[in-house]
């Protein structure tokens, strides 16, 4: 496929899992460079440039945590030399493992306020340092929000986490109000991805077995992979989606749809 091809691309949280995948896919598609965002995982981030180098793209590779709004400045403007971005990946973020929600003691409000910094203003500082090179895209250029299925249905690693993600996606809607006709912002919202995301948790150690039980949850009995999660988010960046903007697209294998069945046996 080369429908991004020409483009530039910038990918936040690029240096492993979804990131990655966002990065090397992109420039598989025929991307023309690719900036490589990354908090504190160097020698990742590096390795997801190489991939990206020898799947085509230029690959540049900038520091920064996406909380700090200085830090932002300084990833948007890696773009610069290029004169422009087509499209923005908002793909870092953060969480607190959670054995239980109910146990509402588990978390507390430093918890929100870091996962709020990073998963929510951290994505809306990006789009504000980005906005002045995505205007300059020629055609209508894209944003996709990194949100999680946790954000709708209330699930996933503990309450600041679903919290900040519905967040996200109620901040997709105002931004795709308030940047057209010239930027569209969409969403995705994965489910389980089969990541190193899931090494930093209480199921650390029984990673085969959450991956089991995660894809017996959904109706295709399939637990994605970042590039199964990435083929739809390149979608909503691509010119295939040209007339989509405000929109949640949940890639959770089926996940939100419940338990049962209503097939007959």
């Amino acid at each position: 496929m080369d429908d991004f091809k020409g483009m530039i691309v910038l990918v936040t949280g690029a240096s492993t899992g979804l990131g990655r995948a966002l990065a090397v896919g992109a420039a598989r598609r025929g991307a023309e460079a690719v900036i490589v965002n990354y908090a504190s995982s160097a020698t990742e981030a590096e390795e997801t440039a190489a991939q990206v180098r020898a799947a085509g793209a230029q690959a540049v590779v900038v520091q920064g945590d996406v909380g700090e709004d200085a830090d932002c400045r300084k990833i948007a403007a890696a773009a610069e030399p290029f004169g422009r971005i087509d499209a923005l990946f908002n793909n870092a973020g953060t969480t607190v493992f959670a054995p239980r929600h109910g146990d509402l003691d588990a978390v507390n409000a430093d918890d929100f306020l870091r996962l709020y910094r990073i998963n929510v203003v951290g994505a809306f500082q990006m789009v504000r340092a980005c906005r002045p090179l995505l205007e300059k895209c020629e055609r209508v250029a894209a944003v996709v929000n990194t949100a999680s299925i946790a954000g709708v249905t209330g699930i996933g690693s503990s309450v600041p986490y679903a919290a900040s993600k519905g967040a996200m996606t109620t901040m997709t809607l105002s931004l795709a109000r308030g940047l057209a006709p010239k930027i569209r912002v969409n969403a995705i919202c994965p489910g389980y991805i089969d990541t190193p995301w899931f090494d930093k948790g209480p199921a650390a150690s029984n990673r085969d077995k959450l991956r089991d039980s995660s894809a017996a949850a959904t109706p295709l009995k399939a637990a994605s992979t970042a590039e199964d999660v990435a083929d739809a988010t390149l979608f909503l960046a691509s010119p295939h989606s040209r007339h989509v903007t405000g929109e949640t697209l949940l890639v959770d294998a089926g996940l939100h749809l419940g338990f049962a069945s209503l097939g007959m046996n």
